[in-house]
Protein backbone atom coordinates (compact mmCIF):
# COMPACT_ATOMS: atom_id res chain seq x y z
CA UNK A 1 0.00 0.00 0.00
CA UNK A 2 1.07 3.46 -0.71
CA UNK A 3 1.45 7.07 0.95
CA UNK A 4 -1.13 9.31 -1.21
CA UNK A 5 -1.53 12.71 -1.26
CA UNK A 6 -5.08 13.61 -2.76
CA UNK A 7 -5.18 17.41 -3.39
CA UNK A 8 -8.76 19.44 -3.16
CA UNK A 9 -11.43 18.13 -0.53
CA UNK A 10 -14.10 18.86 -2.72
CA UNK A 11 -16.52 15.86 -4.25
CA UNK A 12 -14.29 13.91 -6.49
CA UNK A 13 -11.15 14.79 -3.91
CA UNK A 14 -13.00 13.95 -0.71
CA UNK A 15 -14.87 10.77 -1.95
CA UNK A 16 -11.25 9.21 -3.59
CA UNK A 17 -9.66 9.92 -0.64
CA UNK A 18 -11.81 8.20 1.30
CA UNK A 19 -12.03 5.18 -1.02
CA UNK A 20 -7.84 4.73 -1.10
CA UNK A 21 -7.76 4.65 2.56
CA UNK A 22 -10.44 2.57 2.61
CA UNK A 23 -8.46 0.39 0.61
CA UNK A 24 -5.49 0.01 3.45
CA UNK A 25 -3.38 2.64 1.59
CA UNK A 26 -2.06 6.17 3.74
CA UNK A 27 -4.31 9.01 2.39
CA UNK A 28 -3.59 12.33 3.13
CA UNK A 29 -6.62 15.02 1.77
CA UNK A 30 -4.89 18.17 1.36
CA UNK A 31 -6.80 21.61 1.09
CA UNK A 32 -5.87 25.48 0.98
CA UNK A 33 -9.63 26.05 2.03
CA UNK A 34 -9.07 26.12 6.28
CA UNK A 35 -12.35 26.04 6.42
CA UNK A 36 -12.98 22.54 4.81
CA UNK A 37 -10.45 21.17 6.91
CA UNK A 38 -11.96 22.64 9.80
CA UNK A 39 -14.58 20.77 9.68
CA UNK A 40 -13.60 17.25 8.17
CA UNK A 41 -11.28 17.40 11.59
CA UNK A 42 -13.96 17.81 13.75
CA UNK A 43 -15.97 15.00 12.03
CA UNK A 44 -18.27 16.75 9.46
CA UNK A 45 -18.72 16.47 6.37
CA UNK A 46 -18.84 19.60 3.49
CA UNK A 47 -21.01 17.98 1.31
CA UNK A 48 -23.90 15.83 1.32
CA UNK A 49 -23.09 12.13 0.00
CA UNK A 50 -24.68 8.67 1.41
CA UNK A 51 -22.00 6.88 2.95
CA UNK A 52 -18.88 8.80 3.03
CA UNK A 53 -19.52 10.13 6.66
CA UNK A 54 -18.90 6.09 7.90
CA UNK A 55 -16.16 5.77 5.23
CA UNK A 56 -14.40 8.44 6.53
CA UNK A 57 -14.95 7.81 10.45
CA UNK A 58 -13.42 4.68 9.93
CA UNK A 59 -10.42 5.40 8.12
CA UNK A 60 -9.84 8.21 10.64
CA UNK A 61 -10.15 6.09 13.20
CA UNK A 62 -7.61 3.40 11.86
CA UNK A 63 -5.22 6.41 11.20
CA UNK A 64 -5.30 5.43 7.56
CA UNK A 65 -7.18 9.57 6.72
CA UNK A 66 -6.39 12.90 7.71
CA UNK A 67 -6.90 15.86 6.57
CA UNK A 68 -4.06 19.23 6.15
CA UNK A 69 -3.82 22.53 5.13
CA UNK A 70 -0.11 22.47 4.52
CA UNK A 71 -0.21 20.95 0.65
CA UNK A 72 3.15 21.54 0.38
CA UNK A 73 4.06 19.31 2.75
CA UNK A 74 1.46 16.91 2.16
CA UNK A 75 3.25 16.63 -1.28
CA UNK A 76 6.66 15.93 -0.04
CA UNK A 77 5.82 13.32 2.20
CA UNK A 78 4.11 11.10 -0.55
CA UNK A 79 4.42 8.54 -3.17
CA UNK A 80 1.30 8.93 -5.11
CA UNK A 81 -0.23 12.76 -5.83
CA UNK A 82 -3.57 12.67 -6.56
CA UNK A 83 -4.85 16.07 -8.12
CA UNK A 84 -8.53 16.37 -7.56
CA UNK A 85 -9.36 19.97 -7.90
CA UNK A 86 -12.50 22.06 -9.69
CA UNK A 87 -12.05 22.56 -12.82
CA UNK A 88 -15.58 24.58 -13.29
CA UNK A 89 -17.16 25.74 -16.96
CA UNK A 90 -15.16 28.84 -17.89
CA UNK A 91 -15.51 31.20 -21.17
CA UNK A 92 -16.89 30.06 -24.62
CA UNK A 93 -17.55 26.59 -22.42
CA UNK A 94 -14.09 25.76 -21.83
CA UNK A 95 -13.11 24.31 -18.70
CA UNK A 96 -11.39 26.31 -16.30
CA UNK A 97 -7.92 24.78 -15.78
CA UNK A 98 -6.38 27.81 -13.40
CA UNK A 99 -6.71 25.49 -10.34
CA UNK A 100 -5.46 22.66 -11.89
CA UNK A 101 -2.41 24.49 -13.62
CA UNK A 102 -1.60 25.74 -10.05
CA UNK A 103 -1.47 22.31 -8.21
CA UNK A 104 0.71 21.79 -10.71
CA UNK A 105 3.36 24.50 -9.90
CA UNK A 106 3.03 23.38 -6.53
CA UNK A 107 3.89 20.37 -7.21
CA UNK A 108 7.07 20.86 -9.49
CA UNK A 109 7.97 23.18 -6.57
CA UNK A 110 8.23 20.53 -4.08
CA UNK A 111 8.89 17.56 -5.87
CA UNK A 112 11.74 15.98 -3.61
CA UNK A 113 12.44 12.59 -5.14
CA UNK A 114 10.36 10.23 -7.38
CA UNK A 115 5.98 10.46 -7.35
CA UNK A 116 3.35 9.52 -9.53
CA UNK A 117 1.43 12.47 -10.34
CA UNK A 118 -1.84 11.28 -11.25
CA UNK A 119 -5.55 13.43 -12.17
CA UNK A 120 -8.48 12.52 -11.06
CA UNK A 121 -10.18 16.02 -12.13
CA UNK A 122 -12.17 15.90 -15.21
CA UNK A 123 -10.08 17.89 -17.61
CA UNK A 124 -9.69 18.10 -21.73
CA UNK A 125 -7.73 16.26 -23.89
CA UNK A 126 -4.12 17.48 -23.73
CA UNK A 127 -4.08 18.84 -20.01
CA UNK A 128 -1.95 15.96 -19.19
CA UNK A 129 0.86 17.22 -21.31
CA UNK A 130 0.53 20.12 -20.16
CA UNK A 131 0.81 19.74 -16.58
CA UNK A 132 3.72 17.88 -16.59
CA UNK A 133 5.03 20.87 -18.99
CA UNK A 134 4.36 22.95 -15.57
CA UNK A 135 6.19 20.58 -13.27
CA UNK A 136 9.03 20.44 -15.59
CA UNK A 137 9.03 24.10 -15.22
CA UNK A 138 9.17 24.78 -11.25
CA UNK A 139 10.87 21.52 -10.32
CA UNK A 140 14.72 22.43 -9.90
CA UNK A 141 16.42 19.14 -10.08
CA UNK A 142 16.98 15.96 -11.76
CA UNK A 143 14.72 14.18 -9.90
CA UNK A 144 12.12 11.79 -12.10
CA UNK A 145 8.30 11.76 -11.99
CA UNK A 146 5.55 10.17 -13.93
CA UNK A 147 1.98 11.09 -14.97
CA UNK A 148 -1.22 9.31 -14.51
CA UNK A 149 -4.18 9.90 -15.78
CA UNK A 150 -6.99 8.39 -13.89
CA UNK A 151 -10.45 9.73 -14.80
CA UNK A 152 -13.23 9.33 -11.62
CA UNK A 153 -16.99 7.88 -12.65
CA UNK A 154 -18.39 8.59 -9.53
CA UNK A 155 -22.56 9.44 -9.77
CA UNK A 156 -23.66 11.55 -7.35
CA UNK A 157 -25.70 10.28 -4.60
CA UNK A 158 -23.96 6.92 -5.10
CA UNK A 159 -20.41 8.03 -5.11
CA UNK A 160 -18.90 5.83 -2.71
CA UNK A 161 -20.28 2.33 -3.75
CA UNK A 162 -19.03 3.72 -7.34
CA UNK A 163 -15.32 3.83 -6.21
CA UNK A 164 -15.24 0.94 -4.04
CA UNK A 165 -17.12 -1.19 -6.73
CA UNK A 166 -16.61 0.35 -10.06
CA UNK A 167 -17.65 -0.93 -13.44
CA UNK A 168 -14.00 -0.04 -14.43
CA UNK A 169 -10.69 1.64 -13.92
CA UNK A 170 -9.10 3.55 -16.06
CA UNK A 171 -5.23 4.11 -16.30
CA UNK A 172 -3.70 6.73 -18.86
CA UNK A 173 0.14 5.99 -18.04
CA UNK A 174 3.44 7.23 -19.28
CA UNK A 175 5.50 3.73 -18.28
CA UNK A 176 5.72 0.40 -16.79
CA UNK A 177 7.34 1.47 -13.40
CA UNK A 178 3.68 3.47 -13.31
CA UNK A 179 1.78 1.32 -14.01
CA UNK A 180 2.80 -1.31 -11.56
CA UNK A 181 2.82 1.16 -8.75
CA UNK A 182 -1.07 2.31 -9.43
CA UNK A 183 -2.28 -1.67 -9.58
CA UNK A 184 -0.72 -1.64 -6.10
CA UNK A 185 -2.60 1.63 -5.13
CA UNK A 186 -5.93 0.09 -6.76
CA UNK A 187 -5.10 -3.88 -5.60
CA UNK A 188 -8.26 -4.62 -3.81
CA UNK A 189 -10.33 -4.25 -7.08
CA UNK A 190 -7.36 -6.00 -9.32
CA UNK A 191 -7.75 -8.99 -6.67
CA UNK A 192 -11.67 -8.85 -6.87
CA UNK A 193 -10.37 -9.24 -11.66
CA UNK A 194 -12.34 -4.95 -11.29
CA UNK A 195 -11.42 -4.22 -15.38
CA UNK A 196 -8.43 -1.92 -15.66
CA UNK A 197 -7.82 -0.64 -18.69
CA UNK A 198 -4.82 0.47 -19.28
CA UNK A 199 -4.08 2.85 -22.04
CA UNK A 200 -2.00 6.05 -23.59
CA UNK A 201 -3.23 9.75 -21.75
CA UNK A 202 -5.11 10.76 -24.37
CA UNK A 203 -7.00 7.70 -24.30
CA UNK A 204 -7.80 8.25 -20.67
CA UNK A 205 -9.01 11.84 -20.84
CA UNK A 206 -11.24 11.00 -24.07
CA UNK A 207 -13.45 8.36 -22.52
CA UNK A 208 -13.98 10.65 -18.95
CA UNK A 209 -15.54 13.01 -21.69
CA UNK A 210 -17.03 10.64 -24.25
CA UNK A 211 -18.86 8.47 -21.58
CA UNK A 212 -20.03 11.40 -19.60
CA UNK A 213 -21.43 12.87 -23.13
CA UNK A 214 -23.15 9.40 -24.40
CA UNK A 215 -25.13 9.78 -20.87
CA UNK A 216 -26.15 13.32 -21.79
CA UNK A 217 -27.17 12.34 -25.35
CA UNK A 218 -29.57 9.16 -23.66
CA UNK A 219 -30.87 11.90 -21.30
CA UNK A 220 -31.74 14.74 -23.93
CA UNK A 221 -32.90 11.73 -26.42
CA UNK A 222 -35.56 10.29 -24.34
CA UNK A 223 -36.69 13.94 -23.13
CA UNK A 224 -37.32 14.50 -26.88
CA UNK A 225 -39.29 10.75 -27.08
CA UNK A 226 -41.28 12.28 -24.52
CA UNK A 227 -41.87 15.48 -25.74
CA UNK A 228 -43.45 13.58 -29.54
CA UNK A 229 -45.37 10.92 -26.96
CA UNK A 230 -47.60 13.74 -25.47
CA UNK A 231 -48.21 15.06 -29.57
CA UNK A 232 -49.29 11.34 -30.37
CA UNK A 233 -50.95 10.40 -27.40
CA UNK A 234 -47.99 7.78 -26.45
CA UNK A 235 -46.77 7.21 -23.10
CA UNK A 236 -43.24 7.18 -22.99
CA UNK A 237 -42.57 5.21 -19.70
CA UNK A 238 -43.60 2.14 -21.84
CA UNK A 239 -41.71 3.06 -24.86
CA UNK A 240 -38.77 4.11 -22.71
CA UNK A 241 -38.98 -0.10 -20.83
CA UNK A 242 -39.67 -1.22 -24.13
CA UNK A 243 -36.38 0.34 -25.52
CA UNK A 244 -34.25 -0.85 -22.71
CA UNK A 245 -35.50 -4.40 -22.96
CA UNK A 246 -32.99 -4.07 -26.04
CA UNK A 247 -29.69 -5.24 -24.70
CA UNK A 248 -28.43 -2.78 -27.40
CA UNK A 249 -29.44 -0.37 -25.32
CA UNK A 250 -30.25 -0.59 -21.62
CA UNK A 251 -32.21 0.90 -20.21
CA UNK A 252 -30.19 2.95 -17.90
CA UNK A 253 -30.62 6.90 -18.53
CA UNK A 254 -33.69 6.33 -20.21
CA UNK A 255 -36.08 8.58 -17.70
CA UNK A 256 -37.87 11.95 -18.77
CA UNK A 257 -37.84 14.70 -16.97
CA UNK A 258 -36.97 18.15 -16.79
CA UNK A 259 -33.16 17.73 -17.80
CA UNK A 260 -30.06 17.29 -17.06
CA UNK A 261 -28.10 19.10 -14.50
CA UNK A 262 -24.89 18.91 -11.72
CA UNK A 263 -21.52 19.49 -11.74
CA UNK A 264 -20.56 17.21 -15.06
CA UNK A 265 -22.77 16.70 -17.85
CA UNK A 266 -23.54 20.67 -18.43
CA UNK A 267 -19.68 21.20 -18.20
CA UNK A 268 -18.49 17.98 -20.11
CA UNK A 269 -20.49 18.31 -22.74
CA UNK A 270 -19.80 22.48 -23.60
CA UNK A 271 -16.07 21.45 -22.73
CA UNK A 272 -15.97 18.56 -25.42
CA UNK A 273 -17.98 20.99 -28.05
CA UNK A 274 -15.48 23.41 -27.22
CA UNK A 275 -12.46 21.19 -28.27
CA UNK A 276 -14.44 19.85 -31.33
CA UNK A 277 -14.83 23.21 -32.75
CA UNK A 278 -11.08 24.01 -31.82
CA UNK A 279 -9.92 21.18 -33.62
CA UNK A 280 -12.70 21.84 -36.33
CA UNK A 281 -14.05 18.26 -35.95
CA UNK A 282 -17.49 19.11 -35.28
CA UNK A 283 -19.70 16.66 -32.63
CA UNK A 284 -23.17 17.95 -33.97
CA UNK A 285 -24.61 15.12 -31.62
CA UNK A 286 -23.39 16.37 -28.78
CA UNK A 287 -23.82 20.38 -29.47
CA UNK A 288 -27.70 19.16 -30.09
CA UNK A 289 -27.89 17.37 -26.99
CA UNK A 290 -26.91 20.41 -24.85
CA UNK A 291 -28.97 23.05 -26.99
CA UNK A 292 -31.99 20.02 -26.38
CA UNK A 293 -31.63 19.77 -22.46
CA UNK A 294 -31.64 23.56 -22.68
CA UNK A 295 -34.71 24.09 -24.18
CA UNK A 296 -36.64 20.89 -21.90
CA UNK A 297 -35.44 23.08 -19.03
CA UNK A 298 -37.49 26.18 -20.69
CA UNK A 299 -40.15 23.53 -21.65
CA UNK A 300 -41.18 22.72 -18.04
CA UNK A 301 -41.64 26.64 -17.39
CA UNK A 302 -44.09 26.69 -20.11
CA UNK A 303 -46.21 23.91 -18.60
CA UNK A 304 -46.42 24.87 -15.63
CA UNK A 305 -47.45 28.87 -17.08
CA UNK A 306 -49.80 26.79 -19.05
CA UNK A 307 -51.47 25.32 -16.66
CA UNK A 308 -51.52 28.44 -14.91
CA UNK A 309 -53.09 30.25 -17.93
CA UNK A 310 -50.31 32.42 -17.58
CA UNK A 311 -51.80 33.91 -14.43
CA UNK A 312 -48.92 33.96 -12.59
CA UNK A 313 -48.36 37.53 -11.19
CA UNK A 314 -49.22 37.03 -7.70
CA UNK A 315 -49.60 33.60 -7.17
CA UNK A 316 -47.38 31.65 -5.17
CA UNK A 317 -45.93 28.17 -5.92
CA UNK A 318 -44.08 25.41 -4.73
CA UNK A 319 -40.97 23.94 -5.67
CA UNK A 320 -40.42 20.69 -4.40
CA UNK A 321 -36.90 19.67 -5.34
CA UNK A 322 -33.82 21.82 -5.61
CA UNK A 323 -31.11 19.54 -6.10
CA UNK A 324 -30.27 18.48 -9.76
CA UNK A 325 -31.69 14.65 -8.83
CA UNK A 326 -32.10 12.75 -5.83
CA UNK A 327 -29.93 11.80 -3.13
CA UNK A 328 -27.36 15.06 -3.38
CA UNK A 329 -27.46 18.59 -2.33
CA UNK A 330 -25.75 19.13 -5.54
CA UNK A 331 -28.10 22.45 -7.15
CA UNK A 332 -25.56 23.27 -9.76
CA UNK A 333 -27.03 23.26 -12.99
CA UNK A 334 -30.36 22.07 -11.42
CA UNK A 335 -33.72 22.61 -13.22
CA UNK A 336 -35.17 23.94 -10.50
CA UNK A 337 -33.49 27.39 -10.92
CA UNK A 338 -34.91 28.42 -13.68
CA UNK A 339 -38.19 27.37 -12.68
CA UNK A 340 -37.64 29.70 -9.80
CA UNK A 341 -35.93 32.41 -11.52
CA UNK A 342 -39.34 31.95 -14.43
CA UNK A 343 -41.58 32.40 -11.55
CA UNK A 344 -39.87 35.20 -10.07
CA UNK A 345 -39.60 37.06 -13.41
CA UNK A 346 -43.02 36.65 -13.94
CA UNK A 347 -44.60 38.04 -10.69
CA UNK A 348 -44.97 34.78 -8.73
CA UNK A 349 -43.86 33.88 -5.60
CA UNK A 350 -42.14 30.87 -4.57
CA UNK A 351 -41.87 28.63 -2.09
CA UNK A 352 -39.21 25.73 -1.91
CA UNK A 353 -38.82 22.64 -0.11
CA UNK A 354 -35.71 20.24 -0.49
CA UNK A 355 -34.59 17.64 2.47
CA UNK A 356 -30.80 18.44 2.05
CA UNK A 357 -30.23 21.36 -0.75
CA UNK A 358 -31.88 24.07 0.24
CA UNK A 359 -28.78 26.02 1.82
CA UNK A 360 -27.24 25.21 -1.11
CA UNK A 361 -29.80 27.17 -3.16
CA UNK A 362 -29.93 29.93 -1.08
CA UNK A 363 -26.88 31.00 -2.39
CA UNK A 364 -29.02 31.60 -5.81
CA UNK A 365 -32.40 33.04 -3.68
CA UNK A 366 -31.66 33.92 -0.64
CA UNK A 367 -35.28 35.97 -0.30
CA UNK A 368 -37.92 33.11 -0.64
CA UNK A 369 -39.31 31.30 1.45
CA UNK A 370 -37.85 27.61 2.42
CA UNK A 371 -40.07 25.44 4.25
CA UNK A 372 -38.85 23.07 6.47
CA UNK A 373 -41.47 20.05 5.08
CA UNK A 374 -43.58 19.10 1.93
CA UNK A 375 -46.87 19.46 3.55
CA UNK A 376 -45.52 23.58 5.10
CA UNK A 377 -44.03 23.53 1.10
CA UNK A 378 -47.35 23.13 -0.65
CA UNK A 379 -50.04 25.36 2.36
CA UNK A 380 -52.34 27.54 0.73
CA UNK A 381 -50.26 27.64 -2.37
CA UNK A 382 -51.81 27.83 -6.01
CA UNK A 383 -49.52 25.14 -7.51
CA UNK A 384 -47.19 22.69 -7.08
CA UNK A 385 -43.97 21.74 -9.30
CA UNK A 386 -41.78 18.78 -8.82
CA UNK A 387 -38.85 19.11 -9.93
CA UNK A 388 -36.38 16.11 -8.24
CA UNK A 389 -37.98 12.78 -8.03
CA UNK A 390 -37.05 12.24 -3.85
CA UNK A 391 -38.50 9.08 -2.49
CA UNK A 392 -40.67 11.89 0.41
CA UNK A 393 -42.56 12.99 -3.26
CA UNK A 394 -43.23 9.81 -4.93
CA UNK A 395 -44.93 8.64 -0.92
CA UNK A 396 -47.04 11.95 -1.35
CA UNK A 397 -50.89 11.35 0.56
CA UNK A 398 -52.34 13.01 -2.75
CA UNK A 399 -55.61 13.54 -0.82
CA UNK A 400 -53.64 15.35 1.95
CA UNK A 401 -51.78 17.42 -0.95
CA UNK A 402 -54.83 18.59 -2.52
CA UNK A 403 -56.35 19.38 1.04
CA UNK A 404 -53.63 21.86 1.52
CA UNK A 405 -53.23 23.69 -1.35
CA UNK A 406 -55.44 26.26 -2.15
CA UNK A 407 -55.89 25.35 -5.32
CA UNK A 408 -55.41 20.91 -6.79
CA UNK A 409 -52.41 22.07 -9.74
CA UNK A 410 -49.73 19.71 -10.11
CA UNK A 411 -46.41 20.09 -12.41
CA UNK A 412 -44.82 16.61 -12.57
CA UNK A 413 -41.66 16.90 -13.87
CA UNK A 414 -39.99 13.20 -12.79
CA UNK A 415 -43.02 11.25 -13.76
CA UNK A 416 -43.10 10.13 -10.01
CA UNK A 417 -47.07 10.69 -9.11
CA UNK A 418 -49.96 8.50 -10.55
CA UNK A 419 -51.99 9.56 -13.33
CA UNK A 420 -54.87 7.64 -12.36
CA UNK A 421 -54.73 9.07 -8.64
CA UNK A 422 -54.21 12.39 -9.54
CA UNK A 423 -57.57 12.36 -12.28
CA UNK A 424 -59.76 10.56 -9.70
CA UNK A 425 -58.94 13.27 -6.69
CA UNK A 426 -59.43 15.85 -9.41
CA UNK A 427 -56.16 17.42 -9.83
CA UNK A 428 -55.49 19.31 -12.92
CA UNK A 429 -51.74 18.82 -13.66
CA UNK A 430 -48.94 17.83 -16.26
CA UNK A 431 -45.90 15.85 -16.32
CA UNK A 432 -43.38 14.77 -19.21
CA UNK A 433 -44.10 12.28 -22.16
CA UNK A 434 -47.68 10.81 -20.84
CA UNK A 435 -50.92 11.56 -21.12
CA UNK A 436 -52.29 14.35 -18.63
CA UNK A 437 -56.20 14.35 -17.63
CA UNK A 438 -56.54 18.10 -16.88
Amino acid sequence: MKNITVIGTGYVGLVSGAGLSDFGNQVVCADIDESKIRLLKTGKIPIFEPGLKEVVKRNVKSGRLSFTTDVSKAIRDSEVIFIGVGTPEGKNGEADLSTIFSVAEMIGNNLNDYKIICTKSTVPIGTGQKIISIIKKYKNNDIDFDYVSNPEFLREGAAVQDFIRPNRVVLGVTSDKALKIMYDVYRPLYINETPIVHTNIPTAEMIKYASNAFLALKISYINEIANLCEAVDADVHIVAKAMGNDGRISPKFLHPGPGFGGSCFPKDTKALVSLSEKLNEPINTVAAAIVTNDKQKKRMTDKLFSLMENEIKGKTIAVLGLSFKQMTDDVRESAAIEMIQSILDSGGIAKAYDPVAADNMKKYFPNIEYSTSWQAAVKNVDAVVIMTEWHEFRGMDLSELKSLMKSPLVLDTRNILSVKDLTELGFKFDNVGRKALK
